[in-house]
């Protein structure tokens, strides 16, 4: 009985040290969110969440406000739209299909695509036999992208324009001759993975937003509110999307088709807490489950390629560790530290402030290394 009550105590002790010390390394986060916004209040707002199950922490917090006009004050409940930060989520859907059989990502991207995009990418100068699927995740295709300062200042001139998936892909091949041979050149650009969601659906024969919400298996993975936008639903009871800023450009997103960004490139909508649970789901092996094919996320791309991206994917040091990330064009940043099993999302919702947003993010990550599990 005695020996029973002594580890008791014991489990006691280590549970309340465990507590204390996510109390401490909380009010630390918030130190640095509230300092850095004290020095930054341009930003509008940081929100933030921070998944590490071996530090017992799974932490959200935003300070700043939703809506500059208004002054309401910002919730890490609210969803965003993460623009870029779409591309993991793309890229996993297609491994997803690897897993399942149903692709190679090595193969050419001709008898995936629509033949209209087929026509108008051969009539340009490229040759979709020689593209594979493995190009397009890794930004070696060669293709131009569609995005460009003369498209920023149609959206501006035009911010309800209610872009095609084909417009995309028609204004692209417009722009020049091939940027390069395929898997000889990096150039990051949006037309790779708006091609993508092109051939998901060309393998699942279901829109693209439906197959990667039944690829990712966003239910069972914890992403209720996770969606693409305009073409799906919000949850009932989901807050309020904050408003997100462009001042480079003017832009409020409230006031933009959200098409601009909408077709794999970019488009889901959702909350820090959930991307975060999204890179910590993705990486623990609950969506890919195949140890290899999750392992090809994050190889690096031949010939030796002097950049950092994978295949959605970038490779990047935080703090001194290795991290896989990435970023979006309105002020998002995910990222996940494999040695401290931890996973960081933030926003900042005027997107010039990105920069500061990663700042936040690798100070987190220089405080989860002095801290060691607790056990």
């Amino acid at each position: 009985m005695r020996i029973l009550k002594n580890l008791q105590t014991v489990f006691l002790i280590i549970v309340t040290s465990a507590n204390v010390c996510a109390q401490n390394i909380q009010q630390k986060i918030k130190n640095i969110v509230d300092s850095t916004y004290a020095a930054n209040p341009k930003a509008v707002g940081f929100a933030l969440y921070v998944e590490a199950p071996d530090q017992k922490l799974s932490f959200g917090y935003a300070t700043g406000y939703e809506n500059r006009d208004t002054k309401h004050k910002l919730s890490t409940d609210q969803p965003v739209l993460i623009a870029s930060t779409t591309k993991p989520y793309v890229a996993a859907s297609i491994l997803r299909l690897v897993e399942k059989g149903k692709l190679d990502i090595d193969q050419p991207i001709k008898d995936y695509l629509n033949q209209r995009s087929e026509t108008e990418l051969t009539q340009a100068g490229y040759n979709t036999s020689r593209i594979t699927i493995k190009n397009l995740l890794s930004h070696t295709s060669g293709i131009r992208d569609y995005v460009d300062a003369e498209y920023f200042k149609f959206i501006g001139e035009h911010p309800k324009y209610a872009w095609t998936r084909d417009e995309q892909v028609a204004r692209a091949t417009r722009l020049g001759k091939p940027l390069a041979q395929p898997g000889e050149g990096f150039k990051y650009a949006d037309i790779n993975y708006v091609l993508l969601t092109e051939i998901i659906e060309n393998i699942t024969h279901h829109p693209y937003y439906l197959s990667i919400r039944r690829l990712l298996s966003y239910k069972n993975n914890g992403l209720l509110i996770t969606r693409f936008a305009k073409f799906e639903k919000e949850r009932k009871n989901t807050p309020e999307q904050a408003h997100q800023y462009w001042d480079e450009f003017g832009w409020d997103t409230y006031n933009l088709d959200p098409s601009w960004d909408l077709y794999g490139g970019g488009g889901i909508i959702t909350n820090v807490k959930e991307m975060s649970n999204y890179f910590q789901q993705l990486f623990n092996r609950k969506i890919i489950k195949n140890k290899e094919v999750l392992a090809l996320m994050t190889q690096d791309v031949p010939p030796n390629l002097e950049v950092n991206y994978c295949l959605g994917i970038r490779k990047i040091k935080y703090a001194g560790l290795l991290g896989y990330n990435h970023g979006g064009g309105l002020g998002t940043d995910l990222v996940y530290i494999p040695q401290l099993n931890a996973s960081i999302s933030i926003v900042a919702l005027e997107a010039g402030h990105r920069p500061v947003a990663v700042d936040i993010s690798k100070k987190i990550v220089e405080l989860l290394k002095t801290v060691k599990s607790p056990g």
